[in-house]
């Protein structure tokens, strides 16, 4: 497992924080953690590895060790690909703080068949939880609601809408514009949301090793519809810090944005920042 390039000091921040509302630190790639102002803590897809070199070459800083994550109520997964579900990442976790995993099937599948995860670990059955479109289920003051998502690269993902007194949270997996997204809109009152974003880039292909023109993440525009469409008071985009060959600069949103009504707001963090509802 990759040693973190920070020491300790991102996980001892979140354990630390007495949030008034809800703090949200983004982990770089898709990763982020929540802590309300009762101190339930929820993790979205942490990912810790460096990726597949050559192929996927992680730009980032691994900014904490699983190891070092004391307090987590939940990790929940929103689709089956490597930087998603991944035992070195997430096992850790729940066998260091008894948290479940939510996820869909087929992520569901990676976690209870990779020997990253029970083998190696001493994980309980019951912290495996099965969750589809259309559940809602409770961890401490969130309330979390398994919603639609569109990825045609992964086999089902989901999305997850998080409430809480102080505001409600939108997180789209690697989802792009989605037909649901209007109809996701008009259910929530969406304060912050996440949505991957990236270049489309050169990747090589898994076989030959040569140069493939990839999307894997949406453009400026896709962001924008997708935002728009899902009335994000606050948008704030992920994944474009990540892999070598698909980066983008984020700032280019805000002209893709400025005509119209949502996003409110466009608010960009690096690797390692808070933010907060």
């Amino acid at each position: 497992m990759t040693v973190s390039d920070w020491g300790d000091w991102l996980p001892r921040a979140v354990e630390d924080a007495d949030p008034d509302t809800v703090a949200v630190w983004y982990l770089g790639c898709n990763g982020f953690v929540l802590k309300g102002s009762e101190g339930t803590t929820l993790f979205i897809d942490p990912y810790v590895g460096t990726g597949d070199p050559p192929r996927t070459v992680r730009m980032v800083p691994v900014p904490f060790d699983p190891e070092d994550v004391d307090g987590a109520d939940a990790v929940l997964v929103t689709h089956e690909h490597v930087d998603h579900v991944h035992g070195p990442s997430q096992a850790p976790i729940l066998e260091r703080t008894g948290a479940t995993l939510h996820a869909p099937d087929d992520s569901l599948d990676v976690a209870l068949t990779e020997k990253d995860w029970q083998s190696d670990r001493d994980i309980a059955d019951d912290q495996f939880d099965e969750v589809a479109e259309g559940d809602t289920f409770e961890v401490g003051e969130f309330t979390v609601h398994v919603e639609d998502s569109y990825d045609p690269d992964a086999t089902h993902p989901v999305s997850y809408v998080i409430e809480h007194d102080a505001g409600t949270f939108f997180h789209g997996g690697d989802t792009k514009p989605s037909d649901e997204f209007d109809r996701i809109g008009e259910a929530y009152d969406i304060d912050l949301g996440v949505l991957a974003f990236g270049a489309i880039g050169n990747v090589p292909d898994k076989e030959t090793g040569e140069p493939v023109r990839t999307r894997w993440y949406c453009d400026e525009n896709e962001a924008v519809k997708a935002a728009r469409d899902l009335r994000f008071d606050r948008f704030l985009p992920s994944h474009w810090d990540m892999w070598k060959g698909m980066t983008a600069d984020p700032k280019v949103l805000y002209h893709h944005a400025r005509s119209y009504e949502y996003p409110r707001e466009i608010e960009i963090a690096e690797i390692g920042d808070r933010v907060d509802l």
